[in-house]
């Protein structure tokens, strides 16, 4: 079973925010599988549900990004889901709007949300979806800017990638990390 974890920022101030696309792709992967998530007790929205005849659970930490790692740790504990079985998908500055990269085993790059999680899992050996974003414009500073909304061009580009990210979990599910992978990163959404 699959810990697949969307990050971003807990609120109606942050619907559709650059840094909440890990809460887009989780909450398109729920409405698959005709699933709504619940609180818990963890500081995290949970579902248990199927796709493709599999068990996940999806995960939507509501700590705020900067301290996900305490819940994803916890849920992580709870349902006995090792580091290999967690995938977690995030914004990133690197990539431009609409590309989609997998990794294993890296640093947090400068994000931190994977910061947290490296830190509270003691590993870095989880999976990591990055999902572009686009650098800042020069005037707008990088924390400001992942914080602000998708232009409608940028959003719709973003909404295409989510079938992307589907298969490439898919993938991971029922085939391997290296098969997403490749995937994926040859593809790049």
């Amino acid at each position: 079973m699959l810990l697949i974890v969307g990050l971003g920022n807990p609120g109606r101030k942050y619907l559709l925010t650059r840094h909440n696309i890990g809460f887009m792709a989780v909450d398109h992967l729920a409405a698959r599988a005709g699933a709504v998530f619940t609180a818990s007790r963890w500081d995290v929205e949970l579902v248990k549900t199927t796709l493709w005849a599999q068990s996940l659970i999806l995960a939507k930490p509501t700590s705020y990004m900067n301290l996900s790692g305490r819940p994803v740790g916890m849920v992580a504990a709870y349902y006995k889901i090792g580091p290999e079985k967690i995938v977690v998908i995030h914004d990133d500055l690197d990539l431009e709007v609409g590309r989609v990269k997998i990794v294993c085993g890296r640093g947090a790059g400068g994000h931190n949300g994977i910061k947290s999680i490296i830190e509270h899992l003691g590993t870095r050996d989880f999976i990591r979806i990055r999902v572009g974003i686009g650098r800042p414009p020069e005037n707008i500073p990088p924390a400001s800017f992942v914080l602000s909304k998708f232009s409608d061009q940028e959003l719709a580009e973003v909404s295409q990638v989510f079938d992307f990210i589907e298969e490439g979990i898919r993938l991971i599910e029922v085939d391997s990390v290296a098969a997403a992978m490749n995937f994926v990163n040859r593809q790049g959404g």
